[in-house]
């Protein structure tokens, strides 16, 4: 059985798994549905159609599912879908999509946004992100697995960002961030692989087979296309091929300072 807070309003209509906790003054609407083992703190608020997983840890004055901030909504059925195991932290705001960009916003599991985080409309995340205090996502942003976004920094609208990639603090990122690659700067451009966050993940010869890539991508003042469709064709290393396939799709353009 849920446990709710006797302040707590959860709304008719509302589902709520086993082992739920909703805190003192939190707000839970009719259409929200809510997996086991998650915990709801105090004056958050749960609105529209939003479905949360199991074991979330949802902080003090979050609100989660209020409508999007897009002048073009217009009171048509949106979601928002949080997966399992995440921790959003006080004063967030995540909103849902909007019909434009596929009427969804999604999260997927194990990520981290911490205080004063913003997911624009139509965010689609996937697992073990992080996102530090006040990183700020605009409408459509797309985020592959463990990236990582330092505090302060806002994303331009519809920017792609790869797996493992890195957005230092204090940064503004307009274009596409091929993964495993980090960024940093007003305005944020490449500065190197994130190899930091590599070596937790990945094999020293995989690292070592994108250290070469990366030589030939960015710093040889190579055609940049050109260049990724080579690689893509004759490398033997799936992380370069992934690399190489983000730059080959990228619709903004990536970050870097071309060599003369």
């Amino acid at each position: 059985m849920p446990t709710i807070h006797p302040s707590a309003l959860v709304e008719d209509g509302a589902v709520l798994g086993k082992n739920v906790t909703i805190g003192p003054f939190a707000h839970i609407g009719a259409k929200v549905k809510i997996g086991d083992g998650t915990s709801i703190a105090s004056h958050a608020v749960i609105a529209g159609d939003t479905s949360i997983g199991r074991n979330n840890r949802i902080f003090s004055h979050a609100a989660i599912g209020t409508i999007p901030q897009d002048l073009k909504f217009s009171g048509e059925e949106v979601q928002l879908i949080i997966g399992d195991n995440n921790i959003i932290r006080e004063f967030t705001l995540l909103n849902p999509g909007t019909k434009g960009g596929g009427s969804v916003t999604k999260m997927g599991n194990g990520n981290l946004l911490m205080g004063y985080v913003h997911l624009g409309h139509d965010v689609i995340m996937g697992d073990n992100c992080i996102l530090a205090n006040a990183a700020t996502l605009g409408g459509h942003v797309e985020l592959g697995d463990h990236v990582v976004i330092g505090g302060l920094t806002p994303v331009h609208q519809f920017v792609h960002i790869g797996d493992y990639a890195m957005v230092g603090g204090a940064s503004a990122l307009v274009q596409d961030l091929p993964p495993f690659c980090l960024a940093e700067g007003n305005r944020a451009t490449l500065r190197g692989l994130n190899l930091t966050g590599l070596r937790r993940y990945l094999k020293r010869e995989e690292i070592n087979a994108l250290k070469l890539a990366y030589r030939e991508l960015f710093e040889k003042g190579n055609p940049l296309q050109e260049k990724a469709e080579t690689l893509f064709e004759t490398t033997t290393s799936e992380k370069v091929k992934t690399l190489c396939a983000f730059i080959k799709t990228s619709k903004r353009g990536i970050p870097f300072k071309r060599k003369t």
